[in-house]
């Protein structure tokens, strides 16, 4: 990967609706060695898709939760199970596998306290060889980015 497909990437991680016309005048080469580059970078899985951000709130989803979860046990067999279930609820952003004190990281997205609370409940404690599970609701957020820091030289 070279300095003009960092550029790329770059541009289309700040804003992925610029068209390969507007890359290609930003990165200084023409349309079809852009393209071309784009279709590349895609190929190697480098991007993987392109999607539109939401704000979330304006969804009316106003609780953002961080649930550590600790399991009973950590057999393989175990642990996919837990991602399986826990995986299929649109509430749940992100699953992240941890080592130390807990097992795993869900980000979770809810309307409000309540409605995390029915899930949590109903979802979360329900789900087999849930050993512990902690909550920290978040405040505010600081800093939120989807980009990676790109070096360009």
């Amino acid at each position: 990967m070279d300095l003009k497909d960092k550029m790329i990437l770059s541009i289309i991680q700040e804003d992925s609706t610029h068209s390969v016309k507007e890359i290609s005048e930003k990165i200084g080469l023409t349309f079809t060695p852009t393209y071309e580059r784009i279709k590349q970078l895609e190929k190697q899985g480098i991007i993987e898709k392109y999607v539109g951000l939401l704000n979330r709130e304006k969804l009316g989803l106003n609780i953002v939760v961080y649930c550590n979860v600790r399991l009973k046990e950590q057999s393989q067999k175990v642990l996919e199970t837990f991602e399986k279930n826990i995986g299929k609820h649109d509430e749940v952003q992100e699953i992240i596998s941890l080592s130390g004190e807990y097992d795993y990281m869900l980000k979770i997205i809810a309307k409000d306290i309540n409605s995390y609370n029915e899930f949590a409940v109903n979802i979360i404690s329900n789900i087999p060889n849930i050993g512990q599970y902690h909550s920290s609701i978040v405040l505010h957020e600081v800093k939120k980015s989807t980009k990676f820091k790109i070096d360009l030289g």
